[in-house]
Protein backbone atom coordinates (compact mmCIF):
# COMPACT_ATOMS: atom_id res chain seq x y z
CA UNK A 1 0.00 0.00 0.00
CA UNK A 2 1.42 3.32 -0.98
CA UNK A 3 1.89 6.41 1.78
CA UNK A 4 -0.85 8.42 -0.52
CA UNK A 5 -3.74 6.10 0.28
CA UNK A 6 -3.03 7.04 4.20
CA UNK A 7 -4.41 10.43 4.27
CA UNK A 8 -8.04 9.54 4.43
CA UNK A 9 -7.36 7.37 7.79
CA UNK A 10 -4.57 9.66 9.22
CA UNK A 11 -7.59 12.81 9.28
CA UNK A 12 -10.09 10.49 10.18
CA UNK A 13 -7.51 9.57 13.27
CA UNK A 14 -7.07 12.86 14.23
CA UNK A 15 -10.36 13.83 14.19
CA UNK A 16 -10.54 11.18 17.31
CA UNK A 17 -7.40 12.04 18.80
CA UNK A 18 -9.00 16.04 18.59
CA UNK A 19 -12.08 14.73 20.45
CA UNK A 20 -11.15 12.36 23.26
CA UNK A 21 -8.51 14.89 24.19
CA UNK A 22 -10.63 18.14 24.20
CA UNK A 23 -13.33 15.68 26.89
CA UNK A 24 -10.31 14.36 28.68
CA UNK A 25 -8.90 17.67 29.63
CA UNK A 26 -12.91 18.70 30.09
CA UNK A 27 -12.00 16.61 33.57
CA UNK A 28 -9.88 19.47 34.64
CA UNK A 29 -12.78 22.07 34.49
CA UNK A 30 -14.99 19.44 36.18
CA UNK A 31 -12.94 19.66 39.31
CA UNK A 32 -13.18 23.02 40.39
CA UNK A 33 -17.00 23.37 39.52
CA UNK A 34 -17.98 19.90 41.12
CA UNK A 35 -15.72 20.89 43.90
CA UNK A 36 -17.49 24.27 44.65
CA UNK A 37 -20.96 22.49 43.70
CA UNK A 38 -20.16 19.71 46.64
CA UNK A 39 -18.23 21.45 48.84
CA UNK A 40 -15.28 18.83 48.43
CA UNK A 41 -11.89 18.50 49.75
CA UNK A 42 -9.14 17.97 47.57
CA UNK A 43 -8.97 14.24 47.27
CA UNK A 44 -12.47 14.02 47.11
CA UNK A 45 -12.94 16.70 43.94
CA UNK A 46 -9.57 14.20 42.86
CA UNK A 47 -11.92 11.23 42.11
CA UNK A 48 -13.27 12.98 39.20
CA UNK A 49 -10.25 11.37 37.29
CA UNK A 50 -10.04 8.70 39.77
CA UNK A 51 -13.42 7.44 38.48
CA UNK A 52 -12.44 8.36 34.50
CA UNK A 53 -9.02 6.73 34.29
CA UNK A 54 -10.16 3.74 37.02
CA UNK A 55 -12.20 2.87 33.69
CA UNK A 56 -9.11 2.71 31.99
CA UNK A 57 -7.66 0.68 33.83
CA UNK A 58 -10.60 -1.60 34.49
CA UNK A 59 -11.37 -1.64 30.61
CA UNK A 60 -8.28 -2.76 29.87
CA UNK A 61 -7.60 -5.71 32.14
CA UNK A 62 -11.62 -7.12 30.82
CA UNK A 63 -9.53 -6.54 27.36
CA UNK A 64 -6.38 -8.22 28.29
CA UNK A 65 -8.34 -10.85 29.71
CA UNK A 66 -10.14 -11.60 27.00
CA UNK A 67 -7.01 -11.11 24.71
CA UNK A 68 -5.66 -14.26 27.02
CA UNK A 69 -8.47 -16.62 26.66
CA UNK A 70 -10.33 -15.62 22.99
CA UNK A 71 -7.90 -14.13 21.63
CA UNK A 72 -6.85 -10.47 20.78
CA UNK A 73 -10.49 -8.47 20.24
CA UNK A 74 -8.98 -5.83 18.35
CA UNK A 75 -7.34 -8.59 15.90
CA UNK A 76 -10.95 -10.62 15.59
CA UNK A 77 -13.05 -7.58 14.95
CA UNK A 78 -10.96 -5.22 13.34
CA UNK A 79 -9.79 -1.68 14.37
CA UNK A 80 -12.46 0.22 12.77
CA UNK A 81 -15.42 -1.39 14.49
CA UNK A 82 -13.42 -1.47 18.20
CA UNK A 83 -13.11 2.69 17.24
CA UNK A 84 -16.55 2.89 16.40
CA UNK A 85 -18.24 0.75 19.63
CA UNK A 86 -15.60 3.32 21.52
CA UNK A 87 -17.14 6.31 19.90
CA UNK A 88 -21.13 5.13 20.90
CA UNK A 89 -20.24 4.15 24.54
CA UNK A 90 -18.81 7.48 24.47
CA UNK A 91 -21.60 9.21 23.90
CA UNK A 92 -23.50 7.47 26.59
CA UNK A 93 -21.04 8.35 29.40
CA UNK A 94 -21.80 11.95 28.20
CA UNK A 95 -25.66 11.70 27.81
CA UNK A 96 -25.73 10.45 31.76
CA UNK A 97 -24.26 13.72 33.01
CA UNK A 98 -27.69 15.08 32.15
CA UNK A 99 -29.59 12.84 34.84
CA UNK A 100 -26.82 12.75 37.26
CA UNK A 101 -26.80 16.88 36.92
CA UNK A 102 -30.75 16.62 37.67
CA UNK A 103 -30.52 14.58 40.37
CA UNK A 104 -27.47 16.76 41.79
CA UNK A 105 -25.78 13.48 42.76
CA UNK A 106 -21.71 13.23 42.63
CA UNK A 107 -21.82 9.69 42.80
CA UNK A 108 -23.82 9.57 39.39
CA UNK A 109 -21.40 12.31 37.77
CA UNK A 110 -18.70 9.76 39.08
CA UNK A 111 -20.46 6.68 36.94
CA UNK A 112 -21.47 8.64 34.03
CA UNK A 113 -16.97 9.66 34.05
CA UNK A 114 -16.47 6.44 34.20
CA UNK A 115 -18.75 5.09 31.55
CA UNK A 116 -17.19 7.88 29.08
CA UNK A 117 -13.72 6.84 30.01
CA UNK A 118 -14.73 2.44 28.84
CA UNK A 119 -15.44 4.49 25.93
CA UNK A 120 -12.26 6.28 25.51
CA UNK A 121 -10.25 2.70 26.47
CA UNK A 122 -11.49 1.40 23.72
CA UNK A 123 -10.90 3.85 21.42
CA UNK A 124 -6.53 4.19 22.74
CA UNK A 125 -6.40 0.57 22.33
CA UNK A 126 -7.48 0.55 18.72
CA UNK A 127 -6.41 4.20 17.84
CA UNK A 128 -3.05 4.51 18.95
CA UNK A 129 -1.72 1.07 17.26
CA UNK A 130 -3.43 1.70 14.62
CA UNK A 131 -1.52 5.11 13.78
CA UNK A 132 1.79 3.45 14.45
CA UNK A 133 1.25 0.89 11.93
CA UNK A 134 0.04 2.66 9.30
CA UNK A 135 3.60 3.20 7.89
CA UNK A 136 6.74 2.12 8.66
CA UNK A 137 7.89 0.94 12.19
CA UNK A 138 10.81 4.03 12.03
CA UNK A 139 8.44 6.90 11.61
CA UNK A 140 5.87 5.14 14.27
CA UNK A 141 6.62 7.94 16.64
CA UNK A 142 6.65 11.11 14.59
CA UNK A 143 3.06 9.71 13.16
CA UNK A 144 1.98 9.49 16.73
CA UNK A 145 3.13 12.57 17.97
CA UNK A 146 1.12 14.35 14.44
CA UNK A 147 -1.74 12.33 15.59
CA UNK A 148 -1.00 13.22 19.37
CA UNK A 149 -0.83 16.88 18.18
CA UNK A 150 -4.37 17.41 17.63
CA UNK A 151 -5.63 15.30 20.83
CA UNK A 152 -3.44 18.29 22.16
CA UNK A 153 -5.30 20.88 20.39
CA UNK A 154 -8.30 19.49 21.74
CA UNK A 155 -7.06 19.95 25.65
CA UNK A 156 -5.96 23.52 24.39
CA UNK A 157 -9.17 24.74 23.22
CA UNK A 158 -11.25 22.89 26.28
CA UNK A 159 -9.88 25.13 29.03
CA UNK A 160 -10.99 28.09 27.33
CA UNK A 161 -14.33 27.08 25.46
CA UNK A 162 -15.46 24.31 28.07
CA UNK A 163 -14.76 26.97 30.95
CA UNK A 164 -16.84 29.63 29.34
CA UNK A 165 -19.62 27.41 28.61
CA UNK A 166 -19.97 26.01 32.48
CA UNK A 167 -18.24 28.91 34.39
CA UNK A 168 -19.81 31.87 32.46
CA UNK A 169 -22.73 31.21 29.35
CA UNK A 170 -24.62 27.64 30.96
CA UNK A 171 -23.85 29.22 34.93
CA UNK A 172 -25.83 32.36 34.63
CA UNK A 173 -29.18 31.21 36.86
CA UNK A 174 -27.88 27.78 36.88
CA UNK A 175 -28.89 25.43 39.88
CA UNK A 176 -26.69 23.03 41.52
CA UNK A 177 -24.68 21.53 38.62
CA UNK A 178 -27.38 22.30 36.18
CA UNK A 179 -24.48 24.03 33.94
CA UNK A 180 -22.63 20.93 32.73
CA UNK A 181 -26.22 19.63 31.27
CA UNK A 182 -26.02 21.23 27.96
CA UNK A 183 -22.60 21.29 26.85
CA UNK A 184 -22.40 17.32 27.52
CA UNK A 185 -25.24 16.16 25.27
CA UNK A 186 -24.00 18.38 22.93
CA UNK A 187 -20.44 16.12 23.18
CA UNK A 188 -22.55 13.20 22.84
CA UNK A 189 -24.28 14.09 19.77
CA UNK A 190 -20.95 14.98 18.00
CA UNK A 191 -19.12 11.25 19.16
CA UNK A 192 -22.50 9.58 17.66
CA UNK A 193 -21.82 12.05 14.55
CA UNK A 194 -18.36 10.99 14.01
CA UNK A 195 -19.06 7.41 14.78
CA UNK A 196 -21.05 7.26 11.57
CA UNK A 197 -18.56 9.16 10.17
CA UNK A 198 -16.10 6.45 10.83
CA UNK A 199 -18.22 3.74 9.70
CA UNK A 200 -18.66 5.05 6.36
CA UNK A 201 -15.22 5.98 5.83
CA UNK A 202 -13.20 3.23 4.56
CA UNK A 203 -9.40 2.44 6.40
CA UNK A 204 -7.00 -0.05 5.62
CA UNK A 205 -7.45 -3.38 7.20
CA UNK A 206 -4.30 -4.46 8.67
CA UNK A 207 -4.11 -8.22 9.82
CA UNK A 208 -1.22 -10.45 11.43
CA UNK A 209 -0.77 -13.39 9.57
CA UNK A 210 0.67 -15.08 11.94
CA UNK A 211 -1.49 -17.43 14.21
CA UNK A 212 -3.38 -15.72 16.91
CA UNK A 213 -2.16 -17.03 20.36
CA UNK A 214 -4.15 -17.32 23.57
CA UNK A 215 -1.23 -16.05 25.95
CA UNK A 216 0.52 -13.38 27.70
CA UNK A 217 3.32 -13.00 25.28
CA UNK A 218 3.14 -9.66 25.06
CA UNK A 219 5.10 -9.71 28.58
CA UNK A 220 8.18 -11.05 27.32
CA UNK A 221 9.04 -8.50 26.09
CA UNK A 222 10.48 -6.00 28.87
CA UNK A 223 10.42 -2.47 26.70
CA UNK A 224 6.70 -2.95 27.39
CA UNK A 225 6.56 -3.68 30.79
CA UNK A 226 9.15 -1.56 31.81
CA UNK A 227 6.55 0.90 29.62
CA UNK A 228 3.75 0.05 31.09
CA UNK A 229 5.22 1.34 34.51
CA UNK A 230 6.39 4.78 32.22
CA UNK A 231 2.81 5.21 30.91
CA UNK A 232 1.36 5.36 34.45
CA UNK A 233 3.73 7.82 35.74
CA UNK A 234 3.62 9.94 32.55
CA UNK A 235 -0.10 9.98 32.74
CA UNK A 236 -0.12 10.32 36.48
CA UNK A 237 2.24 12.95 36.52
CA UNK A 238 0.58 14.83 33.55
CA UNK A 239 -3.01 14.70 35.14
CA UNK A 240 -2.25 15.89 38.55
CA UNK A 241 -0.33 19.10 37.20
CA UNK A 242 -3.26 19.76 35.04
CA UNK A 243 -5.83 19.07 38.08
CA UNK A 244 -4.27 21.27 40.24
CA UNK A 245 -3.39 24.15 38.20
CA UNK A 246 -6.71 26.33 38.22
CA UNK A 247 -5.96 25.85 41.89
CA UNK A 248 -2.11 26.60 42.18
CA UNK A 249 -2.53 30.03 39.89
CA UNK A 250 -5.53 31.22 42.41
CA UNK A 251 -3.05 31.00 45.80
CA UNK A 252 -2.57 34.15 47.05
CA UNK A 253 1.19 33.63 46.76
CA UNK A 254 1.31 32.82 43.33
CA UNK A 255 -0.70 34.48 40.92
CA UNK A 256 -4.53 34.80 42.86
CA UNK A 257 -6.56 34.70 39.91
CA UNK A 258 -10.35 33.63 39.99
CA UNK A 259 -11.02 29.89 38.72
CA UNK A 260 -12.92 32.16 35.55
CA UNK A 261 -9.45 33.87 35.03
CA UNK A 262 -6.95 31.01 36.04
CA UNK A 263 -8.60 28.86 32.94
CA UNK A 264 -6.81 30.86 30.30
CA UNK A 265 -3.60 30.09 31.57
CA UNK A 266 -4.41 26.33 31.57
CA UNK A 267 -4.36 26.36 27.92
CA UNK A 268 -0.81 27.26 27.62
CA UNK A 269 0.18 23.97 29.76
CA UNK A 270 -2.02 21.80 27.33
CA UNK A 271 -0.96 23.98 24.29
CA UNK A 272 2.26 23.38 25.18
CA UNK A 273 2.07 19.80 24.57
CA UNK A 274 0.16 20.51 21.16
CA UNK A 275 3.45 22.54 20.52
CA UNK A 276 5.70 19.92 21.37
CA UNK A 277 4.11 17.58 19.37
CA UNK A 278 4.24 19.28 16.20
CA UNK A 279 7.63 19.80 16.83
CA UNK A 280 8.34 16.21 17.72
CA UNK A 281 7.22 14.66 14.59
CA UNK A 282 9.21 17.11 12.36
CA UNK A 283 11.86 15.93 14.71
CA UNK A 284 11.76 12.44 14.37
CA UNK A 285 10.74 12.40 10.66
CA UNK A 286 13.23 12.20 7.77
CA UNK A 287 13.37 15.26 6.67
CA UNK A 288 16.64 17.23 5.76
CA UNK A 289 18.01 19.24 8.56
CA UNK A 290 17.48 23.03 7.69
CA UNK A 291 14.06 21.93 6.67
CA UNK A 292 13.45 20.23 9.89
CA UNK A 293 14.68 23.14 12.38
CA UNK A 294 12.77 25.65 9.88
CA UNK A 295 9.56 23.58 10.39
CA UNK A 296 10.09 23.20 14.38
CA UNK A 297 10.33 26.65 14.63
CA UNK A 298 7.54 27.74 12.23
CA UNK A 299 5.10 25.15 13.89
CA UNK A 300 5.85 26.32 16.90
CA UNK A 301 5.19 29.96 16.78
CA UNK A 302 2.18 29.44 14.42
CA UNK A 303 0.36 26.78 17.72
CA UNK A 304 2.04 29.43 20.56
CA UNK A 305 -0.16 32.29 17.79
CA UNK A 306 -3.48 29.76 18.11
CA UNK A 307 -2.72 29.64 21.90
CA UNK A 308 -2.50 33.47 22.36
CA UNK A 309 -5.62 34.06 20.41
CA UNK A 310 -7.96 31.56 22.05
CA UNK A 311 -6.63 32.20 25.86
CA UNK A 312 -6.67 35.96 26.31
CA UNK A 313 -3.92 35.92 28.42
CA UNK A 314 -1.94 39.71 27.65
CA UNK A 315 0.97 38.94 25.23
CA UNK A 316 3.53 40.35 27.51
CA UNK A 317 2.78 38.24 30.59
CA UNK A 318 3.46 35.31 28.12
CA UNK A 319 7.20 35.93 27.73
CA UNK A 320 8.42 34.05 30.17
CA UNK A 321 6.97 31.24 28.15
CA UNK A 322 8.23 31.83 24.89
CA UNK A 323 11.66 32.06 26.46
CA UNK A 324 10.60 28.18 27.86
CA UNK A 325 9.90 27.37 24.32
CA UNK A 326 13.65 28.24 22.99
CA UNK A 327 14.33 25.67 25.78
CA UNK A 328 11.88 23.37 24.20
CA UNK A 329 13.66 23.75 21.03
CA UNK A 330 17.23 23.62 22.51
CA UNK A 331 15.89 20.04 23.92
CA UNK A 332 15.04 18.52 20.61
CA UNK A 333 18.21 19.59 19.44
CA UNK A 334 20.28 17.61 22.12
CA UNK A 335 17.65 14.86 21.96
CA UNK A 336 19.12 14.13 18.22
CA UNK A 337 15.52 12.81 16.99
CA UNK A 338 15.85 9.78 19.28
CA UNK A 339 13.17 8.22 20.91
CA UNK A 340 14.38 7.40 24.20
CA UNK A 341 17.02 9.69 24.23
CA UNK A 342 14.72 12.64 24.19
CA UNK A 343 12.31 11.46 26.66
CA UNK A 344 15.05 10.96 29.25
CA UNK A 345 15.90 14.30 28.60
CA UNK A 346 12.66 15.99 28.60
CA UNK A 347 12.15 14.22 31.37
CA UNK A 348 15.04 15.98 33.33
CA UNK A 349 13.97 19.10 32.24
CA UNK A 350 10.58 18.72 34.02
CA UNK A 351 11.87 17.46 36.76
CA UNK A 352 13.93 20.37 37.20
CA UNK A 353 10.93 22.70 36.61
CA UNK A 354 8.67 21.14 39.35
CA UNK A 355 11.26 21.33 42.03
CA UNK A 356 12.95 25.16 41.23
CA UNK A 357 8.86 25.99 41.02
CA UNK A 358 8.20 24.69 44.45
CA UNK A 359 10.45 27.01 45.96
CA UNK A 360 9.47 30.35 44.24
CA UNK A 361 6.90 31.74 44.65
CA UNK A 362 4.37 34.41 42.31
CA UNK A 363 4.14 34.26 37.81
CA UNK A 364 8.03 32.61 38.15
CA UNK A 365 6.48 29.21 39.77
CA UNK A 366 3.09 29.97 37.78
CA UNK A 367 5.31 29.75 34.41
CA UNK A 368 7.85 26.59 35.46
CA UNK A 369 4.58 24.63 35.75
CA UNK A 370 2.58 25.67 33.13
CA UNK A 371 5.55 24.88 31.09
CA UNK A 372 5.75 21.12 31.65
CA UNK A 373 3.35 20.88 29.17
CA UNK A 374 5.87 21.61 26.66
CA UNK A 375 7.96 18.97 28.05
CA UNK A 376 4.81 16.00 28.54
CA UNK A 377 4.56 16.67 24.79
CA UNK A 378 6.63 13.53 23.17
CA UNK A 379 6.00 11.76 25.74
CA UNK A 380 2.64 9.62 25.11
CA UNK A 381 3.67 8.79 21.84
CA UNK A 382 7.54 8.15 22.13
CA UNK A 383 6.83 5.69 25.44
CA UNK A 384 4.23 3.91 23.88
CA UNK A 385 6.02 3.30 20.22
CA UNK A 386 9.31 2.16 21.91
CA UNK A 387 6.89 0.01 24.24
CA UNK A 388 5.35 -2.03 21.58
CA UNK A 389 8.53 -1.94 19.21
CA UNK A 390 8.65 -5.47 18.15
CA UNK A 391 5.77 -7.28 19.59
CA UNK A 392 3.82 -8.10 16.57
CA UNK A 393 0.84 -10.30 16.90
CA UNK A 394 1.22 -9.57 20.39
CA UNK A 395 0.86 -5.62 19.14
CA UNK A 396 -2.63 -5.19 20.09
CA UNK A 397 -2.51 -7.12 23.42
CA UNK A 398 0.29 -4.58 24.36
CA UNK A 399 -1.50 -1.65 23.77
CA UNK A 400 -4.36 -3.27 26.20
CA UNK A 401 -1.26 -2.77 28.72
CA UNK A 402 -0.08 0.30 28.24
CA UNK A 403 -3.95 1.79 28.02
CA UNK A 404 -4.06 -0.55 31.43
CA UNK A 405 -1.82 1.76 32.77
CA UNK A 406 -3.47 4.59 32.68
CA UNK A 407 -4.89 4.63 36.08
CA UNK A 408 -1.94 6.55 36.62
CA UNK A 409 -4.04 9.19 35.84
CA UNK A 410 -6.67 7.95 38.40
CA UNK A 411 -4.46 7.36 41.23
CA UNK A 412 -1.74 10.07 41.42
CA UNK A 413 -3.28 13.18 41.34
CA UNK A 414 -5.87 11.32 44.77
CA UNK A 415 -2.04 10.81 46.05
CA UNK A 416 -1.46 14.41 45.87
CA UNK A 417 -4.93 15.57 46.93
CA UNK A 418 -3.97 14.06 50.24
CA UNK A 419 -0.54 15.88 50.06
CA UNK A 420 -2.14 18.95 49.26
CA UNK A 421 -4.44 18.84 52.20
CA UNK A 422 -1.40 18.15 54.74
CA UNK A 423 1.01 20.46 52.81
CA UNK A 424 -0.52 22.62 50.81
CA UNK A 425 -0.90 22.88 46.80
CA UNK A 426 2.82 23.97 46.12
CA UNK A 427 4.26 20.89 48.31
CA UNK A 428 2.34 18.20 46.45
CA UNK A 429 4.21 19.01 43.33
CA UNK A 430 6.64 16.20 44.48
CA UNK A 431 4.17 13.68 43.71
CA UNK A 432 4.45 14.20 39.95
CA UNK A 433 8.13 14.99 39.81
CA UNK A 434 9.07 11.20 41.13
CA UNK A 435 7.00 10.24 38.59
CA UNK A 436 9.77 11.67 36.11
CA UNK A 437 12.35 10.22 37.52
CA UNK A 438 11.00 7.00 36.45
CA UNK A 439 10.46 8.29 32.74
CA UNK A 440 14.27 9.78 33.14
CA UNK A 441 15.26 5.84 33.76
CA UNK A 442 12.95 4.54 31.07
CA UNK A 443 14.51 7.20 28.78
CA UNK A 444 17.78 6.60 29.24
CA UNK A 445 17.79 2.60 29.81
CA UNK A 446 14.09 0.81 30.38
CA UNK A 447 13.07 1.36 26.59
CA UNK A 448 15.97 -0.74 24.84
CA UNK A 449 14.45 -3.32 22.76
CA UNK A 450 14.78 -7.08 23.78
CA UNK A 451 13.19 -10.68 24.74
CA UNK A 452 12.92 -11.29 28.56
Amino acid sequence: MTQTNYRTPLITLTSLFFMWGFLTCMNDILIPYLKGVFELKYWQAMLVQFAFFGAYFLGSVVYFILSIRIGDPINRIGYKNGMIIGLFISALGCVLFYPAAQFTSYGFFLSALFVLGLGFTLLQIAANPYVAILGDEASASSRLNLAQAFNSLGTTIAPILGGYLVFEFFFQGAEGADAVKIPYVIFAGVFVLVGVLVSRVKLPSFTNEEQIERNAGALRHPNLYLGIIAIFTYVGGEVAIGSFLINFIGLESIAGLEESVAKNYLAYYWGGAMIGRFCGSVSLSSLEPTKKYLAMVGLSLGSYALVYAISGVPFQETLPYLGLMVVNFVAFLVGKALPGRTLGIFSMVCISFLVASMLTTGYTAMWLIISIGLFNSIMWPNIFTLAIAGLGKYTSQGSSLLVMAVLGGALVPVVQGFVADSYGVQVSFIVPMVCYVYILYYGFVGSKKKLA
